[in-house]
């Protein structure tokens, strides 16, 4: 459906346990700040939606830790849209390390949501056009 995004994030120490390994919530964080900088590159800020009364909101996570990340590695998210509906989304998410090794995967399902009632809201067209590649085209509605 769409281009695969990457991101590079150095892992700090604040990032690891006690034994320098990435403590494995942090892989959500990662997570995160991927699909945000990927909005970002595609001109989607954020504090745009919020100011419309919009999120983009996690509504379920689906990980799989395979290998432990460690301090100080360049770690590359990647990040691809599986499925794009009127008011939802669904990401493929991967961190792999600077040796190409699989530490995490994910699935994470997003709602957009209005804040004001916290029930779920249209993604605005102009965002779904750009999601979708340019052609306004939506999937899985």
């Amino acid at each position: 459906m769409s281009e695969t995004h990457q991101l590079d994030i150095r892992v700090y120490y604040e990032d690891t346990d006690a034994g320098g390994i990435v403590y494995y919530a942090n892989y959500l964080k990662f997570f995160e700040r991927a699909r945000t900088e990927w909005l970002r590159t595609l001109g989607v800020e954020q504090d745009v939606l919020l100011a419309q009364d919009l999120a983009f909101v996690v509504r379920k996570v689906l990980m799989d830790n395979k290998a432990p990340g460690r301090f100080n590695q360049l770690l590359t998210v990647r990040s691809e849209i599986r499925q794009l509906k009127k008011a939802s989304l669904v990401f493929w998410q991967e961190i792999y390390n600077e040796n190409a090794d699989l530490l995490c995967s994910a699935e994470v399902s997003i709602a957009c949501v209005k804040l004001s009632l916290m029930k779920a809201s249209a993604i605005p067209r102009d965002i779904l056009e750009v999601l979708s590649g340019g052609n306004g085209r939506t999937f899985g509605s």
